[in-house]
């Protein structure tokens, strides 16, 4: 059984300044870190959020022998502060060009690029109050389900839209996963009726803890987030959760718990497909 951990989830209101994100970013992982957190998880669009089409001028290939700005910031900063770091949601160059993937990067306390997940469903979408999004247009989808191990707990990656495909999680759960990561930029539209009932639930499916960190607040192009950065546990109790604007909640996970969850409950067992 792993042993306890600490982590944070962080909120941000990235804009379209990437030296800015991140030297924001790299402050609120450098505070959470101070608080105890061993594993701090950023959220989608943590680097860039601005035009679509801006991504493919910033896409990096994740290579930690050759890293770009935005690897090397996590890199950077995961070293300095001997703490694991999940990079929510940034441009990955892909085999098409103007297409890059939106892939979350696992970044070790050495530095290491240890595990990366490509978004596979893609928000194209037009809702009632005007919002529309077409993700597809400017980004590919990615197709593998990932999880990688962090300080003995096995995590499952996931990314935003992803959420709402509970298949995917089922799948990580199956992968042996005790910690679910959502890396989010939530619709203010649609993150006031759907976030919290939809991450609930994928704790609730699974068993397993989920961190959420989301964008907040008004970003370029008159895009608005809903933020409500959380934690939850097992049982699907909502433990930690930020609230307006730019910031951090801490938790602790308890894999004992979770055991215990499991076995008084074992709906993982009596799957029947």
């Amino acid at each position: 059984m792993p042993s306890p951990m600490i982590v944070a989830v962080v909120q941000l209101n990235s804009q379209d300044s990437v030296a800015a994100n991140l030297e924001r970013a790299k402050h609120l992982i450098s505070e959470a870190a101070s608080r105890g957190a061993k594993l701090v998880a950023l959220p989608e669009n943590f680097a860039f959020m601005g035009e679509e089409v801006a991504k493919r001028e910033i896409a990096e290939t994740l290579d930690a022998a050759r890293p770009g700005p935005i690897l090397s910031a996590l890199a950077e900063s995961a070293a300095a502060r001997g703490v694991w770091i999940l990079g929510g949601g940034m441009p990955e160059k892909s085999d098409d060009p103007a297409r890059p993937y939106n892939t979350s990067v696992l970044v070790s306390p050495a530095g290491a690029v240890a595990a990366k997940y490509r978004k596979v469903h893609l928000f194209d979408v037009s809702l009632a109050d005007g919002t529309s999004a077409c993700e597809s247009a400017a980004t590919t989808a990615g197709s593998d389900v990932v999880t990688a191990e962090v300080l003995g707990a096995r995590v499952g990656m996931s990314i935003c839209y992803d959420v709402r495909f509970p298949e995917l999680y089922r799948r990580l759960a199956d992968h042996g996963a005790r910690v679910i990561t959502v890396p989010a930029a939530f619709t203010l539209t649609t993150g006031k009726d759907h976030w919290s009932v939809l991450l609930r639930a994928r704790a609730i499916e699974n068993q397993a803890y989920v961190m959420a960190p989301g964008q907040h607040g008004k970003h370029s192009r008159g895009r608005q987030t809903y933020g409500k950065s959380l934690i939850v546990d097992p049982w699907g109790e909502v433990i930690a959760q930020c609230s307006e604007g730019e910031g951090f909640a801490i938790a602790h996970l308890d894999f004992e718990y979770q055991d215990k969850v499991r076995k008084s409950l074992p709906a993982l067992a009596h799957r029947k497909w």
